[in-house]
């Protein structure tokens, strides 16, 4: 081996940094509990971060032919996370009809409600396909308007359908929310598994203004709000989705 030779050919002349250099390769790369993981993994968990792969998402502009309107998205520091809820709209839909049911969503929000833009931050279909909401970059910790009080550094993620107790929870929609969780969240090195807390912003949520709270990293919208809202089927699914998330980011 290279290094080796070099030992060998060179003993005592080795300067002081790069023995330490070498020393701390070797720690990283040929530590306790590392065979058979690759170098990316061995590097990754010595650094102690979980990334996951980005799923495919549908951009915006894809169901929103004005795209780019509305005012300037506003941003946490980072998100820590995930609100799960359902649109509450019919579940026997064409796949391909999803755009037109987010359109409809957005036309609520906006005119009925006269939100600035649509509330949730993603929506996943009952075929599996992701789609922007909010505007402001899907990588970034945009403020939803998806759970009272608790909107600041979580993201909200809608189940197009309705999911009240017994109705099935398609097996493609519950995969895609688990992969999308697995990257938003390993975006910020948050565990699926884990408790976190986040202060309410707003009595009209669960808790009153300046309450810190406790939840599960993926919860469900009634955690935080008084609503039925993602239906008792979806919240079900959770544990599921944590733990196929939580492997995803090789936890």
């Amino acid at each position: 081996m290279r290094v080796s030779r070099v030992l060998r050919a060179a003993p005592g002349r080795l300067p002081v940094l790069t023995a330490v250099g070498l020393l701390l390769l070797c720690a990283l790369f040929v530590g306790p509990g590392t065979a058979g993981a690759s170098v990316r993994d061995r590097a990754r968990q010595a650094m102690g971060h979980h990334p996951a792969a980005q799923p495919r998402i549908v951009p915006r502009s894809e169901w929103l032919t004005d795209a780019g309107r509305g005012p300037p998205a506003r941003y946490a520091k980072r998100v820590r996370a995930v609100f799960v809820h359902h649109t509450d709209t019919p579940n026997d839909y064409d796949c391909a009809d999803a755009p037109r049911t987010i359109r409809y969503l957005y036309t609520g929000q906006t005119e009925s409600r006269q939100w600035d833009d649509i509330g949730y931050n993603f929506l996943v279909d009952r075929c599996g396909t992701i789609y922007e909401g909010r505007a402001g970059g899907v990588k970034r910790a945009v403020v939803g308007a998806h759970t009272q009080g608790f909107n600041r550094g979580s993201v909200g993620i809608a189940a197009i359908g309705t999911f009240t107790k017994g109705v099935p929870v398609p097996e493609a929609m519950t995969d895609a929310l688990a992969a999308l969780v697995a990257w938003k969240l390993g975006l910020t090195d948050v565990d699926p598994r884990s408790k976190v807390r986040l202060v309410s912003s707003n009595s009209l949520s669960r808790y009153p203004k300046g309450k810190s709270v406790k939840f599960n990293a993926v919860s469900g919208h009634k955690d935080g709000y008084y609503t039925q809202c993602p239906g008792a089927a979806l919240m079900a699914a959770l544990p599921g989705i944590r733990k196929e998330a939580a492997r995803l980011q090789d936890r």
